[in-house]
């Protein structure tokens, strides 16, 4: 009976620990800031938006973006030149910021429009943000802004001081320093109304954005321009410089404007703007935003400190932050050949595929939370490849800007295929694999692959890193090959996955370039750093690299003899602290020649514990985890590249990580909290309990799952969707 009174207790306990409002967790400023040293930016924005949405309102601190941070947002600056529709969050390259709003209170002459004046300083102290929902005073002219969104469409509410004119700038020419408009044009439809279009080409080759914009007072007077040419008399313009200054009637008081995009053309624009923009009620759009948000992040309570619980929600909200929605309500979406094509009823379109980076966790945690939302970026993915040929590499806007190497949608078709994500096609993503790995094109030129059985340096540059990601793209064909009973498939692609041992030099201990005559390139040198091309290594060095090997993690072993050596070489990747001079701009978060800001190290830390050291593994993840990760505006250790930084947080702190993440496994690592709970979308919850633990309890002495031991530090996600308990027993000694 005591027992059970227990029992009772605890259970009572448990379940009051999470009852609150997630989104007060959230602080959408985490990542917008380098510190003093230059380091730790997520190069994330603050805007308001909901998940996966196309619009992302959000201020730019810069006219031109330039590549540093790469959102337009940087905390450290105190200018603002305009509120855009379209974002990139955490990324290494920029685009996109369309369709800017700027509120002044100045008199819009044709010098003070065509020459940007209507800029205003702001103060941190004076701007705020939470999920859906961002705020800022600007200064200059005295006016609040206040920014809501839908899928599809920008909500605009701004206050003007009393006595002043109420002034709005619209502004085509916004863009990314070095990118290109290709023509645009404005059309005042009424004295509430403008529609209109940019063609744009930059990191995304031809976005095409049409958009309509409505205000809730009519305007009196507009002044169109085409850079410094002033059309006052007309209420069309076409140009590729476009800016539009509108001046309202009456002075002071609150004025909205609603803003719908499209990516198909001026009548989807209509069609959005209708279907999600017809309400002046700005407050229905913020708890509509704010509801989507909080179902989002409900879907893991955690018992942190109120730090750890803004670093994980802020990381679970830059999760679903992008990919973005390319298609119409309608339905209606452009292909990579640009023609207009109806979705089937309930399927959407996505575009914002930072695969070289998201693969490792933040797909895989879609996979988790999420399996319908994995069945749509899947099925976007093989739409893309039905056109363009392969899956896409770097996807973006609906086209594929081909940034990085390797083609990682093979592990997140691969792990949607193996743990049975209903609405995903096993054949068709079979078939788009096979025919992605096989058709040759840029860093993929499969002949040399299959004839030499790695990528000779001085026919392929970057060959080693495309070596080592090849490899693992092709086991994760091969697994797809095998659970569907293809053993030819299964056959050449398993035997392709094993390529990366001929690239592994035991006279030095690393994988180094060849050429294509066998012969080891010289001179070789381990902590030299490569960038995008012009050396065998991409974003990173040798060091880096070494550990890639995430489908055969035994077979890395083996390379080096013995576990011992393997563990020698890995204890010496964490504490070899050489910097060479041409260290590559990506590399950060160092913990010796682990680089935590980029994503090739990601699962370095787990490697420990397949070498029979899960104590190692323990002891360095906590590290990562309190070392590189804070609730200030310079909260990242690197770019947080449209969510992996996060992810690898969110995973690493609940107490397991997709190691390969084309399986359907994870390894256990070392939790962070006491308590988590993960609500499954199948009605089930996985708890995740590690009672009396203190911060200084990294090591885990045992691990159960259901009351059953687990010895082989395995999780499937299985066993996760079937719901249960997984149990720490945890310790601050090894």
């Amino acid at each position: 009976m005591k027992r059970l009174v227990l029992l009772a207790i605890t259970l009572l306990l448990t379940s009051n620990i999470f009852a609150d409002d997630h989104t007060q967790y959230v602080n959408p400023f985490i990542g917008t800031q380098t510190d003093a040293t230059g380091a730790l930016s997520g190069s994330t924005f603050p805007g308001a938006c909901v998940p996966f949405g196309l619009v992302q309102l959000c201020p730019e601190t810069e006219y031109y973006v330039t590549w540093d941070p790469c959102s337009g947002y940087d905390y450290n600056k105190n200018t603002i030149y305009g509120i855009t529709h379209t974002h990139l969050s955490g990324t290494g390259c920029t685009d996109l910021f369309d369709v800017s709003l700027m509120p002044t209170t100045t008199a819009l002459t044709p010098d003070f429009i065509s020459h940007y004046r209507y800029s205003s300083t702001f103060s941190h102290e004076q701007e705020g943000a939470e999920p859906g929902y961002y705020w800022v005073n600007l200064l200059t002219p005295g006016v609040k802004v206040e920014l809501t969104a839908t899928a599809h469409a920008g909500i605009h509410c701004y206050t003007f001081p009393a006595g002043k004119p109420k002034n709005v700038v619209v502004d085509l020419a916004k863009m990314t320093k070095g990118d290109r408009v290709i023509q645009g044009q404005m059309k005042i439809v009424d004295d509430h109304t403008i529609v209109g279009y940019r063609l744009h080409t930059g990191w995304a080759k031809l976005r095409r954005v049409y958009f309509r914009i409505e205000f809730s007072e009519p305007f009196t007077h507009h002044t169109m321009m085409d850079a410094t040419r002033n059309y006052a008399s007309t209420d069309i313009a076409n140009g590729s410089d476009l800016r539009l200054g509108l001046e309202f009637k009456g002075s002071g008081g609150t004025l909205m404007a609603k803003a719908a995009l499209s990516t198909v053309d001026s009548e989807g624009a209509d069609r959005n703007f209708r279907a999600e923009a017809a309400s002046w009620d700005f407050n229905a759009y913020r708890k509509a935003a704010h509801d989507q948000w909080e179902k989002r992040l409900a879907q893991i309570d955690i018992d942190g400190t109120p730090e750890q619980k803004r670093i994980f929600y802020t990381g679970l909200y830059h999760n679903y932050v992008q990919p973005n929605i390319m298609n119409d309500v309608d339905g209606r979406y452009v292909t990579t050949t640009y023609e207009v094509k109806q979705l089937p009823k309930g399927q959407n379109y996505y575009s914002t595929f930072s695969l070289w980076d998201t693969f490792r966790a933040t797909q895989p945690l879609y996979n988790l939370l999420d399996p319908q939302m994995t069945a749509q970026l899947v099925n976007a993915m093989i739409i893309h490849q039905q056109s363009y040929g392969y899956l896409p590499i770097w996807d973006l806007w609906g086209q594929d800007n081909y940034c990085m190497i390797g083609n990682h949608a093979m592990p997140v078709l691969a792990r949607a295929v193996l743990t049975g994500i209903p609405g995903v096609d096993p054949q068709a993503a079979l078939r788009a694999m096979v025919e992605s790995s096989t058709r040759s094109h840029l860093n993929s030129p499969f002949e040399i692959w299959e004839k030499y059985g790695y990528m000779p340096e001085p026919l392929q540059t970057q060959s080693v890193s495309i070596t080592l990601e090849q490899a693992f793209d092709d086991w994760c064909v091969y697994a797809v090959a095998q659970k569907l009973g293809r053993a030819d498939i299964a056959d050449r692609f398993y035997k392709r996955s094993e390529y990366y041992r001929n690239l592994f030099d035991p006279s030095i201990g690393f994988f180094a370039p060849k050429d294509e005559k066998g012969n080891w390139i010289r001179p070789f040198d381990p902590y030299k750093y490569g960038a995008n091309g012009g050396n065998p290594f991409t974003e990173g060095n040798a060091w880096q690299y070494m550990w890639f090997v995430p489908q055969n993690p035994q077979g890395l072993i083996s390379l080096f003899g013995s576990r011992d050596k393997f563990i020698k070489k890995l204890d010496q990747n964490f504490n070899d602290s050489t910097r060479p001079s041409d260290i590559n701009g990506n590399a950060s978060g160092f913990i010796g020649q682990y680089a935590h800001g980029n994503e090739p190290s990601h699962h370095t830390a787990y490697l420990y514990t397949f070498a029979g050291r899960p104590d190692k593994t323990q002891e360095m993840v906590a590290k990562i985890r309190s070392k590189f990760y804070n609730d200030k505006p310079y909260g990242y250790a690197g770019n947080d590249d449209c969510g992996q930084m996060s992810a690898w947080y969110i995973f690493s702190s609940l107490g397991f990580y997709p190691f390969n993440a084309g399986s359907n496994d994870f390894v256990i690592g070392t939790p962070l909290f006491n308590n988590a709970t993960i609500h499954l979308a199948n009605g089930k919850t996985f708890a995740i309990r590690a009672p009396h633990k203190t911060d200084k309890d990294i090591y885990v002495r045992s691990v159960k799952l259901n009351g059953k031991a687990i010895k082989d530090w395995k999780l499937t996600q299985q066993q996760i969707m079937n719901g249960g308990t997984l149990e720490f027993k945890m310790s601050a000694k090894r």
